[in-house]
């Protein structure tokens, strides 16, 4: 049974998802053209806000680690779109090393990359884990929260490429590997380790899609002219997929420095948001998040409602504000038009995250939070995730019924997300060192 959404199904939303349905055909062979000039991401995740009125996304991850939230019922979807990911980056590859966050305590994330290895391995790859973290300096076996089990190896470097070395104990036997490719699923926040640099082997993500180098308003500038492109072609207004966003540079939270800029931007994009606030007939207060342009895991970020916000702020929020993962310091934010969520499970706010390997729809799961608004973010310590959950793929839309039917929701989902998914291949495309 899909989770209970009590978001409002009439109004420009509902006319939105209409206009998609009876634009299905014009839609995919558009999405196809773009993928023909532009290569997509091995794999990505897309945060979205459903505020009935509006449809927007509000984060893309380049490294997503939620592959053990994805509907177990589907694991074809990701076994079938990772066999095309890997053909087009490596057509010969039998070998896949893949490379987790070094955090190996949160036993979630470890089950994260079980299942991202367990879709790997279905999909005809030798897969093995390597750590470059300083802690694992031998084959570690790690337990996961539901008691299963990975090996840690670590790893080494011989020249221009990394390995795993073989290894003997009473209880292992393990062959050296030299893997063909390497898969990332770490976002780099701490800067590009030395063992990673100038290698032979493909490194995939690329490591310049890491946040040691990566913004999110070099995302949202690509999400612009892809929403641009899009709303064209369907005849909609661009607003109703797009927030609005800008940049401030120069901050310092702690030494209460770039305040006036920040209050400066954060008044300018209210004025715009109030002003389709009034054009839809919208009631409820215009807002803004306030991010680091860097950087994941929900943290650096703000719900904003006016300048004097921003001003003044006590030293909690400073130090909230002014580091994210990893240590990294905060000294440019993404002031992004906040998108309300009116979506719901059991009267706990929610909002819809959607998964994709190269670019394929391969599932998704509700990010649901007890303790937070439908003006804040989700992604915060306390939430917890709940499969999209239906009865069969929910890929294809049918058109024979209304636009608020399960099929037909998460076709719009998917959608949106693709659109993120395209802006992101063209964020990479234009950021690679060899397009310089």
């Amino acid at each position: 049974m899909v989770p209970h959404l009590t978001t409002a199904l009439n109004g420009p939303l509902l006319d939105l998802e209409k206009s998609m349905l009876e634009a299905m055909p014009k839609i995919e062979h558009w999405f196809r053209t773009q993928w023909l000039e532009y290569a997509a991401p091995f794999y990505a995740s897309v945060d979205l806000r459903n505020a009935g009125f509006k449809l927007a996304p509000v984060d893309t991850n380049l490294f997503p680690a939620g592959f053990n939230n994805l509907n177990p019922d589907f694991l074809h979807l990701s076994v079938q779109a990772a066999m095309v990911a890997i053909e087009k980056i490596c057509p010969e590859a039998h070998r896949l090393l893949i490379i987790p966050e070094n955090h190996t305590r949160n036993t979630y994330y470890l089950r994260n990359v079980l299942e991202l290895a367990n879709i790997l391995k279905q999909a005809g790859m030798d897969v093995r884990i390597g750590s470059i973290s300083p802690e694992i300096t031998t084959p570690t076996k790690l337990e996961t929260h539901d008691g299963q089990h990975l090996l840690l190896e670590p790893v080494v470097r011989v020249g221009n490429r990394i390995k795993l070395q073989s290894f003997e104990s009473s209880e292992l036997s393990l062959k050296e590997f030299d893997s063909c490719a390497i898969l990332l699923n770490n976002d780099l926040s701490g800067g590009i380790p030395e063992i990673l640099k100038n290698l032979e082997q493909d490194l995939i993500p690329p490591l310049y899609a890491g946040w040691s180098t990566r913004r999110k308003s070099q995302h949202f500038a690509a999400y612009n002219r892809v929403a641009a492109d899009f709303s064209a072609l369907l005849g909609i207004d661009e607003w109703l997929i797009n927030p609005y966003f800008d940049t401030c540079g120069d901050i310092d939270f702690n030494a209460r420095t770039g305040e006036d800029c920040l209050a400066e931007k954060v008044e300018q994009l209210l004025e715009k948001i109030k002003i389709k606030y009034a054009q839809y007939g919208v009631t409820q207060a215009p807002f803004v998040i306030v991010k680091a342009n860097a950087g994941t895991y929900g943290m650096g970020i703000m719900t904003v409602k006016s300048p004097d916000d921003v001003r003044g702020l006590n030293r909690k929020t400073r130090n909230k504000m002014s580091v994210v993962k990893e240590g990294l310091e905060v000294t440019e934010v993404i002031i992004q038009e906040g998108v309300y969520t009116f979506e719901s499970i059991n009267e706990a706010v929610a909002e819809p995250v959607v998964y994709m390997m190269d670019h394929f729809v391969i599932g998704g799961f509700y990010r649901v939070h007890t303790g937070r608004g439908i003006d804040e973010n989700l992604n915060a310590p306390g939430s917890h995730f709940v499969p999209l959950a239906f009865e069969k793929p929910c890929t294809l839309p049918d058109c024979a019924d209304s636009p608020d039917a399960t099929p037909n929701r998460f076709y719009a989902y998917g959608v949106v997300a693709r659109l993120a998914l395209l802006a992101a291949a063209i964020e990479l495309q234009e950021q690679d060192p060899l397009n310089q």
